[in-house]
């Protein structure tokens, strides 16, 4: 989510527990080459994409006492319009309509849309001028919407109204909800668990795999009593255990880039850097999740399989 000039520190800071900025330079294009693009809202075959190497092997010891995370697929089932100049930040399905937050100073906000048009039902700017906007979800008929370096959250109402605003310290990137309190990411491997009431930390939970501490989480959503969270700069998606912070699962989206991409160009939209996977909805009634990026074409509604 952040400007391309500050990739350099990021590189370096990528080498430790990362706590600097984010969306500033995208994965590596998957190498694989993806579907054709389909219209959008036409159901196609599924197909899956293949499972990415985890990125760190686990030790013996480790492996002894921990189950390695389940290799996740992504199968399409539909692919749905999306608005390509939206800096996708945060997404959530509530109720047949997205809730969408998008980032970029002076064009962040907060957005309802028609998954089955991609059209803006209704809108309203990140209530300080100039934050850079983050995160969004919506818990107990409220709104809740983070800033990125700003130190505030605001809570609004269904029609987008500024009810209350909060700070808090640190960055913010990630927001989701179990159904009783908020979860949130600041780009570290630290989830913070807040009370939706007041915005304080209830607890925190520190996500690794196979030991080790799993940095940039960005997008949050929760399904299945599991956290999902996207890392910046992978396409590929952690399944996370609310309770101990252990990684179950990856699921991989390298081949929905590649396809975004190659849509994308097909209509003349260059991706740049900035352009990663961000965003992941969950619909409770037919159990598919929606996943799409920064300024992508689609909102892609997969069903999700593999060793769960």
């Amino acid at each position: 989510m952040r400007p391309y000039l500050l990739l350099p520190l990021l590189l370096v800071a990528c080498q430790a527990p990362a706590q600097g900025p984010q969306d500033a330079a995208g994965s590596q294009p998957a190498t694989s080459a993806a579907s054709a693009p389909a219209t959008a809202g036409t159901p196609v075959p599924s197909q899956d994409t293949t499972s990415e190497a985890q990125a760190t092997a686990a030790s013996p010891a480790t492996a002894a006492t921990t189950a390695a995370p389940a290799a996740l697929k992504a199968n399409v089932v539909r692919r749905w319009p999306h608005d390509t100049a939206a800096f996708t930040e945060g997404l959530q399905y509530v109720e047949g309509r997205f809730l969408e937050s998008t980032g970029q100073v002076g064009q962040s906000g907060v957005r309802w849309v028609d998954p089955k048009t991609g059209r803006v039902l209704e809108q309203a700017a990140t209530p300080t001028p100039g934050a850079f906007g983050e995160g969004v979800t919506f818990l107990n008929g409220r709104v809740y919407h983070l800033t990125w370096q700003d130190g505030e959250a605001y809570r609004l109402d269904q029609a987008l109204q500024l009810q209350e605003t909060y700070t808090y310290q640190g960055e913010g990137w990630g927001l989701a909800h179990d159904g009783q309190q908020l979860i949130m990411s600041n780009g570290s491997a630290a989830l913070a668990f807040r009370d939706p009431d007041t915005f304080k930390v209830t607890r925190e939970i520190t996500v690794t795999d196979a030991g080790q501490p799993v940095t940039q989480l960005n997008e949050l959503e929760w399904a299945n009593g599991s956290i999902w969270a996207n890392v910046w700069l992978q396409n590929r998606i952690a399944r996370i255990d609310p309770q101990t912070g252990q990684v179950t699962g990856w699921l991989d989206a390298s081949a929905l880039a590649a396809e975004a991409t190659q849509a994308a160009a097909a209509k003349g939209q260059q991706f740049t850097t900035d352009d990663v996977l961000n965003g992941i909805a969950y619909n409770a009634e037919t159990h598919h999740f929606y996943l799409t990026g920064k300024r992508w074409p689609f909102v892609f509604e997969v069903q999700v399989s593999g060793n769960n």
